[in-house]
């Protein structure tokens, strides 16, 4: 009786088994979700390091800043909502491709600079190192 007790049911993994199971999946997954943290934790520190940037090139305070910080913090939760709504409907193929085509079609508009213009923006200035003038200098 105790034999019977004992013995897993038919079709279940017995020790052996599941504790082979455990270890080569720690030894795939862990390493992924150790990668996944630590990109992530230099994602959420990346824009304290912008601050220092923005206070130089643009003259921002930090009152400024984090009002932007805010305001960016606040598009990125209601974008991403609806994203993974929409995401748990479709599937992922579809949707990561286009997220991806809607990223590479709007980078193109995306505003350049202000002290830098390409060459194509005027005739009287140009981005190559084979003219002299300097960007600023354009009068568009």
């Amino acid at each position: 009786m105790s034999d019977q007790a004992a013995r897993p049911p038919d079709g279940a993994p017995d020790a052996a088994v599941r504790a082979a199971t455990m270890r080569r999946v720690t030894r795939r997954i862990v390493p992924l979700l150790m990668l996944g943290y630590v990109v992530s934790y230099i994602d959420r520190i990346n824009i304290g390091f912008a601050k220092f940037g923005l206070e130089e090139s643009f003259g921002m305070s930090g009152a400024e800043y984090g009002f932007a910080a805010g305001i960016f913090f606040l598009g990125y939760v209601l974008a991403e909502v609806p994203s993974n709504i929409v995401l748990a409907r479709v599937g992922a193929r579809p949707w990561l491709a286009r997220i991806m085509v809607t990223w590479g079609s709007s980078r193109p508009r995306w505003r350049s600079p202000p002290t830098w213009r390409p060459s194509t923006s005027c005739g009287s200035c140009s981005a190559s190192p084979r003219r002299a003038s300097s960007p600023a200098s354009c009068s568009t």
